[in-house]
């Protein structure tokens, strides 16, 4: 009897999400031009994403981390407690700092940006598949620079009830205005806030404050409408 060809090898599993539809039929496009890559669903957004993860069980989940309802960290931190089985990489246009460290201390297996090539986000999911990491080659290059930065940041003193409902708000997008609304106080209150978070979680602007926030889990990011003032 003749051996099994290498073709009748299982092709691997993805799940595909992200919220833009050209972004989604390009990048099956490509995925699927490997002949042991094979997309079986795609999302548009984080909870159908976790849906279908949760009914098809993908090899791997390959997620944008900008999406309605669910962003790409918490549908992360959400198959490495239910699947964790399932592989996760990120696929995303942000190189920032917080967005990278956020993502991998959730869990995810690898991250590579949208502008890099073909080949490598091909090889990325098969690395993922095996159960290996795999970074983009300018995000292994920060992770690098932040390790000879220093000792990693840790909060001297935790953030109270209140400032965890400011920092809540500022990652949705609300304006201090909104907020002060909202927990009906003033804007100056809302600003002593943010200033006192700023130092407590050692960042230099709202949007770092929001990603250092998410990262050490202390909330949860659904909306990437993050309004400096």
């Amino acid at each position: 009897m003749p051996k099994p060809s290498s073709k009748s090898k299982p092709k691997i599993r993805i799940l595909l999400a992200d919220d833009h539809h050209i972004v989604r039929a390009g990048v099956r496009q490509l995925l699927e031009s490997a002949a042991d890559l094979q997309v079986i669903a795609e999302a548009g957004d984080g909870e159908e994403a976790q849906s279908l993860i949760q009914k098809h069980k993908p090899d791997v989940a390959v997620l944008d981390i900008q999406m309605p309802k669910a962003s790409g960290i918490e549908v992360t931190r959400w198959v490495r407690s239910q699947f964790p089985e399932v592989g996760v990489l990120i696929l995303t246009a942000y190189d920032d700092d917080p967005y990278v460290m956020a993502v991998l201390q959730a869990g995810a297996n690898g991250y590579v940006l949208k502008t890099g090539q073909a080949d490598e986000l091909i090889q990325a999911v098969r690395d993922v598949h095996e159960g290996k990491s795999a970074l983009a080659s300018s995000i292994t290059r920060k992770l690098m620079s932040n390790i000879f930065k220093g000792p990693e940041k840790k909060i001297v003193e935790p953030l109270t009830d209140r400032e965890l409902d400011v920092l809540r708000l500022a990652a949705k997008g609300f304006t201090n205005k909104s907020i002060g609304v909202q927990l009906t106080i003033s804007d100056r209150t809302v600003q002593g806030h943010l200033a006192h978070i700023f130092a407590k979680l050692q960042a230099n602007s709202r949007t770092e404050a929001v990603m250092r926030g998410v990262s050490l889990g202390l909330i949860s990011q659904s909306s990437g409408n993050i309004i400096e003032e």
